[in-house]
């Protein structure tokens, strides 16, 4: 009796071994890319006020988001055998909206810093950024350099890698953090700030079409991190490596940076 009741608590021992070491598989088991795929849709949260990069046009009557990184979402799609869902939002929920589970992955001119790739994965890098700051055209002689912002309003979007390189490098400056790209423009002609930090495909295309700004002769360092990359929940191995071989596609080829300035072209129309 003794042995009998020895026997089934082994079994019991072994049945719950087995059982804690199914539950950690399957706890710890990659289901990125397997979950798209059975959904048949990649939902893809940003921020659609960046142009080249992602910013809201008429196409046939019906406003559209487009951009260089809405390209990049499409083929990797096509590349997944997905259909795209871009989820619009204000920049800095674009990362909280992958732990929340609300999207799959985030392409919004986001740079893969350090700090970042600590809570999320992130593909290769797609775009080196290159940071500048816009002033008003009438300023360009008395803003020539970092230290003659000393004391002035400068704007950055909350929540980017510019907020943090305009502390950082703009030494005395007053750091307004605004939500959207559109509003900072506006406070720079209103003179409610006198300068705005940006990438240089986005200054660019904001100059285009304002007469009244210019890019000022101010030097800003860009960090190694600073280069954009798809962000996607921590543990995203499988589906980084598809999004990976599509990166690696466009950039080898050429592709990506037709793509940017195909978008800067149609940006500035």
């Amino acid at each position: 009796m003794k042995w009998k009741i020895k026997t089934f608590l082994v079994g019991l021992g072994i049945l719950a071994v087995t059982s804690l070491a199914a539950c950690s598989k399957s706890s710890t088991e990659d289901l990125s890319l397997k979950n798209i795929e059975e959904k048949g849709t990649i939902t893809v949260a940003m921020n659609p006020e960046f142009a080249p990069f992602e910013f809201k046009t008429l196409v046939n009557g019906k406003d559209t988001i487009v951009g260089a990184d809405v390209e990049l979402a499409n083929a990797i799609g096509e590349k997944l055998g997905v259909k795209v869902k871009f989820s619009s939002m204000s920049f800095n929920n674009v990362l909280a909206s992958l732990q929340s589970g609300k999207a799959d992955i985030a392409i919004s001119g986001i740079s893969a810093t350090p700090e970042r790739a600590k809570v999320y994965d992130f593909s290769k890098t797609y775009y080196d950024s290159v940071n500048k700051v816009i002033i008003k055209k009438s300023d360009l002689e008395k803003y020539t350099d970092a230290s003659s912002l000393k004391d002035q309003s400068v704007a950055t979007q909350k929540g980017t890698i510019q907020e943090t390189i305009a502390k950082e490098q703009l030494e005395g400056a007053k750091v307004v953090s605004l939500v959207q790209n559109g509003e900072m423009i506006n406070e720079l002609k209103s003179a409610q700030v006198e300068a705005v930090v940006f990438e240089e495909p986005i200054a660019k295309a904001y100059v285009a079409k304002n007469d009244d700004l210019v890019i000022a002769d101010i030097d800003l360092t860009s960090e190694k991190s600073d280069a954009y990359a798809v962000a996607m929940p921590k543990g995203s191995t499988a589906l980084k490596a598809k999004i990976d071989e599509v990166i690696t596609e466009l950039v080898d080829s050429g592709k990506m940076d037709q793509l940017v300035q195909e978008a800067y072209d149609l940006s500035t129309k």
